[in-house]
């Protein structure tokens, strides 16, 4: 489609979308209508690290978004970090993608068989987050028209950057720095430390942060300086 069809696309599924939802959620309710895809995901990001998902369309690319978190993997995290467009093909007896053998693995049993879609969202030159999309298959339409409408979104949520809420991101960071000081090593080690231990818990990165601020959560080493956890349940 030329740009011009695929903003009145936008606008007319817009349109259509309760009026009363906040505009990222009707933003990514739109793109997925559009683009055929069975779920998905807008996410903000200054850097690769310091990202927030400011909507996502249903239950699946939650668990999607909240995997791709914990695990510090995913398409959504190339597609921010490579500036690229990123398809990952989702196969119950297939083998994993190599590039995020983890998440590829994990995700079959969160959305089944399909193709996880990871789309930058470009504005002036410079990504400023991605358009992420869950698929039966291929995309109701082409990759081409996926970019733009990224690009197109990427731009209206800049203009709803002071109705975001950056508090979930914000105690990721100071838990991190918690960490960062308990343990004497640096933040990026802190940070895959944290998702670790939401890996072998089975919980999601915000609820670890949650606990280290709490105080309900601390790390220590042990006498053979192997890292090691204090939990308890008052702080």
């Amino acid at each position: 489609m030329s740009a011009p069809e695929l903003m009145g696309l936008l606008a007319r599924t817009l349109a259509g979308i309760d009026a009363g939802m906040a505009m990222p959620s009707r933003l990514c309710r739109a793109c997925v209508e559009i683009l055929g895809a069975q779920s998905g995901a807008l996410t903000l990001s200054a850097t690769p690290e310091a990202r927030l998902t400011v909507s996502t369309s249903d239950g699946v690319s939650t668990q999607i978004d909240s995997l791709e978190e914990t695990l510090g993997e995913g398409p959504g995290r190339a597609a921010l970090a490579e500036n690229r467009v990123v398809v990952t093909q989702v196969d119950q007896d297939g083998p994993v993608d190599e590039a995020f053998p983890l998440f590829s693995h994990m995700v079959r049993t969160v959305g089944g068989p399909g193709v996880a879609y990871a789309v930058p969202m470009r504005v002036a030159g410079r990504v400023v987050g991605v358009l992420s999309l869950f698929a039966a298959g291929r995309l109701a339409r082409s990759l081409d028209d996926a970019q733009f409408l990224a690009d197109a979104v990427g731009l209206a949520l800049l203009g709803e950057l002071d109705s975001l809420d950056w508090s979930t991101r914000a105690q990721i960071h100071q838990a991190t720095g918690m960490v960062t000081a308990q343990l004497r090593i640096s933040p990026s080690d802190a940070l895959a430390v944290m998702r670790a231990h939401a890996f072998a818990r089975t919980t999601t990165l915000e609820t670890v942060a949650h606990d280290i601020l709490a105080r309900r959560l601390v790390f220590t080493y042990d006498d053979a300086r192997v890292v090691e956890t204090e939990r308890t349940e008052e702080p």
